[in-house]
């Protein structure tokens, strides 16, 4: 049986204005989900800020196990260099050169002409597959393009070494019967789509997009884009579904773990829920702000977070400045941040040795006719320690198991759970504050256990104080 595979873009989608904004650690989060669920390849964002968007790309390359990572290549040799650098740690990668094929779209996205687009695609692909063994050549637009034009450009990208040629049903105008003439018709053109995987992306302008996608599967296509939201192609679930349900008379199956899918698309969704900008205008008035006089908020991007710390006077490597941003996403989800919030944030955030203390597992017994009990394993210097506490209710006896450990008791200031999703394997997020010696330290967790979130919450903070307490000696 043939397997279809998925190629999620949501990310990249989202990067380009459509859809609903994500900030750096809602983009890690929705990457790691699908890499959970099985997608075969994640698209992600084109680097155009290149400290910036390359940190993120390469975070994201370091928490996804399986699934291939997908980079637009941008229209530039050295914008083909810059996407390798950021996405050659993934565990698998694949170099995406995205050129339109249109007439309208040559003209006002890429400012050539038809010959000099042909030249472009050949080189981009060239550089692209000098680099990377897995190269995809996606013709923007392809269904409005000249069909004969189209044949060249898909006979260049494949000699220049393409792997993968997408057509793009830019517009979503096309009906499934006529999608599956155009691929047939193609084929008869350029025969050399024979050397190459097929995929298609078509958009949901006139709520085709399943059934166009249907048809390109019968007619040849071995993947699929597909996206969290409507639009710029297929649902995922929607795809998934139908390949489960009539895979068998098609002959095809996925990778998808459809057993986790529904579940899967809620936290996602959850995460995407903000549908304002994350950008403000801080860009615009740094340059005449006075030196040290700052204000920021939830919404701000990573670029404007590094910025800030720049004009403070910081110059923090990639790593530390992720470490910045999470700790500042978790002060500005309460309150707007200002130059004193921002230093003391890169003072307990920037520049850290590793954590003292690594959760390795726990184990909590609860019931209503027994005392909780938890019995917490972590490590702290390469030794193993346990702690094991009875409480009232099981976040108290975890707490007080980690306190056995510690041999320290610090004051619970403010301590928050919520469960973010629905159903059995809820998303539960945590929050913590603990009080050392008159100063407060916030911890945060996140994870399908709700209790589990809330013991990461703890040695979050936890960690924070034996840092500051060592760093003051």
């Amino acid at each position: 049986m043939k397997k279809i595979r998925f190629t999620d873009i949501t990310l990249r989608e989202t990067a380009a204005g459509r859809g609903n904004s994500l900030s750096f650690k809602e983009a890690i989060e929705i990457a790691k989900i699908l890499d959970k669920l099985g997608v075969d390849v994640i698209g992600l964002a084109p680097i155009e800020n290149v400290k910036v968007d390359s940190l993120l790309t390469r975070t994201i390359a370091s928490a996804v196990k399986k699934s291939a990572l997908s980079i637009p290549t941008g229209y530039t040799e050295e914008s083909v260099e810059d996407a390798w650098n950021a996405v050659s740690a993934a565990a698998g990668k694949r170099l995406c050169v995205e050129v339109p094929v249109s007439a309208v779209q040559m003209e006002f996205l890429c400012h050539r002409k038809p010959e000099a687009v042909i030249e472009l695609i050949g080189a981009l692909v060239k550089k692209a597959k000098s680099f990377c063994p897995d190269v995809e050549y996606a013709a923007l637009d392809a269904t409005r393009c000249d069909l004969d034009f189209l044949a060249r450009a898909v006979k260049t990208a494949i000699a220049a070494g393409a792997s993968v040629v997408t057509l793009c049903d830019s517009s979503g105008t096309m009906f499934p019967d006529e999608l599956g003439k155009f691929i047939c018709d193609l084929r008869a053109k350029a025969p050399e789509l024979k050397n190459a995987a097929l995929a298609v992306r078509c958009a949901d302008e006139l709520s085709m997009s399943p059934a166009c996608s249907l048809a390109a599967v019968e007619n040849g296509a071995a993947e699929i884009d597909v996206c969290l939201h409507d639009g710029a192609a297929v649902k995922l679930e929607t795809a998934a579904h139908i390949v489960q349900t009539r895979g068998d008379d098609l002959g095809v199956k996925s990778g998808v773990k459809l057993t986790e899918l529904h579940r899967a698309v809620k936290q996602m969704n959850w995460l995407a829920h903000n549908d304002e900008s994350k950008q403000t205008s801080f860009e615009a008035a740094a340059a005449t702000a006075p030196a040290r006089e700052i204000t920021l908020d939830a919404k701000d991007s990573i670029s404007t977070v590094s910025k800030a710390v720049k004009k403070l006077g910081y110059d923090l490597s990639e790593e530390d400045l992720a470490k910045v941003y999470e700790a500042f996403q978790n002060v500005a989800e309460k309150k707007s941040v200002g130059t004193k919030e921002l230093e003391a944030i890169v003072a307990s955030a920037a520049m850290q040795v590793p954590p003292t203390y690594k959760l390795v597992s726990h184990v909590i017994n609860s019931g209503n006719i027994i005392r909780s009990t938890a019995n917490i394993h972590v490590q702290k210097d390469g030794k193993d320690l346990f702690g094991l506490a009875v409480g009232d209710g099981p976040v108290d006896a975890a707490f007080l198991a980690i306190e056995n450990i510690t041999g320290r008791h610090y004051e619970l200031d403010e301590f928050q759970i919520q469960a973010v999703t629905e159903g059995r394997e809820a998303l539960g997020a945590a929050f913590i504050k603990l009080r050392s010696n008159g100063r407060l330290y916030s911890g945060n967790g996140l994870s399908t256990d709700i209790l589990g979130s809330c013991i990461r919450a703890y040695v979050n903070a936890l960690n924070k104080i034996a840092y500051e307490e060592v760093h003051a000696q």
